[in-house]
């Protein structure tokens, strides 16, 4: 548009529609540690109400319908979303238009919203894997905003004050750093239409600030004693960012090590046949300029040991030994089957589609996903396996039982 937002709409033979807002601005953008779960503390504050709107009718615009009003924060990007039935996507969209241009976060709402966000921390320090995953990228990036907690602390949320949130939405929320996705059933046409009423009068900005880039990362080993009954560990390192072009070859051999079917190298070895973890998984996670790859498992203590010589011994494989025929030709089936899955869901692919545009200038079709991953040769999958699985680069945080 004019103003520099992108819009991208699928249309779809569904009675619902989805749309949301995803700006380029996360937690990664809180430079100063003193603004830690600043981004997280302007999403819940959003829906406080507007200039021409009080909370309850921002809260029930939408939802008195029948639909759905949300919000997330990540380290990257923050989003607000709806889904409804389709006739009402004019309602939707100037809702969300309206909160992100004209949210006043008055000041009487600012303590209530701080207590319950204090809620939400300590419901978060109940759940030690949970403090682990967020625990592993403040070892990875110690000295980054990267390597801090989305939600803040309990300091920096008390500290939280209207002049810091104008301060931070001022300076990232603009559409030039958005994108106002969306599936449904309207035709695109039409969604150009409502997307030029409600959008385009949404201020640009040439100033906004720079993003400091990520750090490499400082292979690092670490373990702490906690209050907790069972042991939990992750061992990972740094991946590719989300525009490598190797990134599927990466994607497709963390889908076969752990991902989420229960067919996985780590499930079937360590849960099934040794028993030692009821909990095991692999994951990814691609970012514009660098990525977070690990393995997280919850075992026993008595069997830790164990378990972190068959995560090691099964990344040892995958560096030295080929795959098969059949076995890389199953693993791309079950990858490509479950993307294609994933695509069912209209809001997740709203999500989808808005975060690709934003991170990558694109969408890429399924054909064209399909066609890559079908390219991957099982040696691509060995080279991949040694420049990111090399024991050199492996870090590892634990959590161990105070007993």
């Amino acid at each position: 548009m004019p103003n520099g937002l992108r819009w991208i709409h699928q249309q779809v033979a569904s009675p619902a529609g989805h749309v949301g807002l995803v700006i380029q601005a996360g937690s990664r953008d809180e430079s100063d540690p003193k603004d830690e779960g600043l981004a997280h503390f302007i999403e819940h504050m959003m829906f406080k109400g507007t200039t021409k709107r009080k909370a309850f009718h921002v809260l029930s615009r939408v939802e008195s319908v029948g639909g759905e009003l949300n919000a997330y924060t990540s380290k990257e990007d923050t989003s607000i979303y709806a889904s409804f039935l389709k006739t009402h996507y004019s309602r939707a969209m100037e809702l969300l238009m309206d909160v992100i241009q004209n949210a006043t976060y008055p000041d009487k709402e600012i303590p209530k919203e701080q207590d319950v966000i204090l809620d939400e921390i300590d419901a978060y320090k109940d759940q030690p894997a949970e403090m682990l995953f967020d625990g592993f990228d403040q070892l990875l990036f110690p000295d980054h905003a990267l390597g801090r907690n989305i939600l803040g602390t309990e300091q920096t949320v008390k500290s939280f004050n209207r002049e810091d949130i104008m301060r931070f939405t001022q300076a990232f929320y603009h559409p030039e750093r958005a994108v106002l996705s969306s599936v449904g059933g309207i035709s695109p046409e039409r969604f150009e239409r409502l997307a030029m009423k409600f959008a385009s009068d949404w201020t640009a900005n040439s100033k906004a600030p720079v993003r400091l880039p990520a750090p490499a990362v400082q292979v690092t080993n670490r373990t702490t004693k906690r209050a907790i009954s069972q042991s939990h560990v992750i061992l990972g390192g740094q991946a590719l960012p989300v525009d490598h072009d190797q990134l599927p070859t990466l994607v497709l051999m963390n889908n076969l090590l752990g991902g989420p079917a229960m067919n996985s190298r780590l499930n079937l070895n360590i849960r099934e046949r040794h028993g030692i973890a009821y909990h095991i998984e692999s994951f990814l996670h691609p970012m514009s300029d660098t990525g977070i790859w690990g393995i997280y498992a919850g075992t026993d203590a008595d069997n830790m040991d164990r378990c972190i010589q068959l995560i090691l011994q099964e990344l040892h494989k995958l560096r030295n030994q080929s795959l098969g025929v059949v076995q890389l030709s199953l693993a791309k089936t079950q990858l490509l089957g479950q993307m294609a899955l994933s695509q069912e869901s209209n809001g997740a692919l709203m999500t989808s589609l808005g975060k690709s545009l934003l991170s990558l200038g694109r969408v890429d079709s399924f054909d064209a996903i399909k066609n890559h991953v079908n390219s991957i040769t099982a040696s691509d999958i060995m080279a991949m396996a040694n420049r990111i699985h090399h024991p050199d680069s492996i870090s590892q945080l634990m959590y161990l039982p105070k007993n």
